[in-house]
């Protein structure tokens, strides 16, 4: 397994004109970033930054080369999570998930235009790889009423006109998540309509050196934010009168104090709301001696995905044998599982090797035993084999890659369920769990 990778760069917010990660030094800058804090807790935690300047370039270079590797004429966004993938930027990342109102066209020559909100057009002026901002990429019905198509068409006419520019002759655009009247707009201007998903999949899987940087500070802003959780929920769950919200509020609150941007779910349930698994945290009062269980799924530091999971004993008696010996068995699952891991190795071996769960367990396993994650949850999905499709996933392990780990242990009808999860990064000879959080002492049995 290899050893944590260093280099000079080390955290110094006070260095002058630039920040260690290779931005501006300016109080008003336009991308969002970490906070005094985080860049203080990662200097006394001895971590390396990312030169954000170096990741830009890595992720638009390898967008670029998935195009041209498919004969693309060139790719087309409008997933916020791809957007932000591909210029660094965002904009109302939430409110633009289900109002669609930013798109960007990365051309096979890497020439790459941005249709932005037309009142902001500024929020990717920090990147010098987005060569145009324009505007007129929302397509949606509460925006354009009844003459969405005649937008659609504007927008349509648009692409093909940067296309024949930089892509003369070639008509195969691939497209992630197109609007219904984008879709057709784009098939009228002559375009055969690519699958844009399996290129920015593809692309996001192998992570760069500043891309792993970067998520090794954000997974220890995560840690520091579960930890303030922890330390909340162990000094007021035995008051009675601490509830589920009231933990999972924490999480949010550290998060956003260390530059993190938003949590993806509301996976946190306490004693039999753990069981079935899936029940977002809400109003029940957690009660001394039960078990919480919580799965971050938070969108940390540099807008990476933190997904982890760990599940706590709180109160002042001992865990019943029934729950040690459940959470002994979802470690033993997922460090078994991890022992898999190595560049080359096939998705489908994992599923066919993986660690099986005792049968009291089956039948509430979790939906998959390992996923890949980067800007959120990401390709690859690594199934049971009562699960697994043949032909889905024909596709080895590459170092760079990032995998989350999982174990859902629990029984049909109890009382209770066991969360864990860690995010493994695959190195050059093996893997490296970059999760440090511990397991809960109690739980563990010892």
């Amino acid at each position: 397994m290899n050893t944590q990778y260093r280099d000079t760069r080390k955290i110094d917010p006070t260095r002058g004109a630039m920040l260690g990660d290779n931005t501006p030094n300016d109080a008003d800058r336009i991308e969002i970033g970490p906070t005094q804090l985080a860049f203080a807790e990662w200097a006394a935690a001895g971590l390396d930054l990312p030169d954000l300047q170096e990741m830009r370039r890595y992720r638009w270079a390898r967008l670029t080369q998935h195009i041209v590797d498919r004969d693309y004429a060139g790719l087309l966004m409008f997933d916020p999570l791809n957007i932000r993938y591909a210029t660094d930027s965002t904009n109302m990342q939430l409110w633009n998930a289900h109002n669609p109102f930013r798109a960007v066209l990365l051309c096979a020559d890497g020439h790459m235009v941005m249709w932005d909100y037309k009142n902001a057009p500024f929020l990717s002026s920090f990147n010098p790889l987005v060569r145009e901002v324009r505007s007129g990429a929302d397509l949606f019905y509460f925006d354009r009423g009844d003459k969405v198509d005649v937008a659609a068409d504007v927008f349509a006419n648009d692409v093909r006109a940067i296309l024949a520019e930089h892509a003369p002759g070639n008509h195969r655009l691939a497209v992630d998540k197109p609007m219904l009247h984008g879709l057709r707009a784009l098939e009228a201007q002559g375009f055969s309509v690519m699958e844009g998903e399996e290129v920015t999949e593809k692309a996001r899987s192998v992570k760069g050196p500043d891309e792993i940087r970067a998520m090794r500070c954000a997974s220890h802003a995560c840690e520091a934010a579960v930890a303030e959780m922890e330390v909340f929920a162990r000094a007021n769950v035995p008051l009675g009168q601490t509830s589920e919200d009231d933990i999972w509020a924490v999480l949010h609150a550290e998060n956003i104090r260390r530059g993190g941007e938003w949590i993806e779910t509301r996976l946190l349930a306490s004693g039999p709301r753990t069981n079935p698994w899936f029940q977002e945290c809400g109003p029940r009062i957690a009660q001394n001696n039960e078990i919480i269980s919580f799965d971050t799924d938070l969108i940390g530091s540099y807008g990476i995905c933190v997904d982890i999971s760990r599940s706590w004993w709180i109160g002042d008696a001992r865990p019943r044998p029934d729950m040690i010996h459940a959470m002994r068995h979802a470690v033993e699952h997922i460090q078994t599982n991890m022992e898999m891991l190595k560049p080359g190795v096939m998705i489908p071996e994992l599923s066919a090797n993986t660690h099986v769960l005792e049968d009291r367990y089956q039948a509430q396993k979790y939906g998959c035993l390992m996923h890949g994650v980067g800007l959120c949850d990401e390709w690859p999905l690594v199934a049971y084999p009562d699960k697994a499709v043949p032909g889905a996933f024909d596709y080895p392990l590459e170092a760079g890659m990032v995998l989350c780990v999982e174990a859902l242990v629990g029984e049909v009808g109890g009382d209770f369920s066991i969360k864990l999860e860690d995010q493994v990064l695959i190195t050059e000879d093996g893997y490296e769990n970059l999760t440090r959080y511990p397991f809960d002492a109690a739980l563990m049995g010892d």
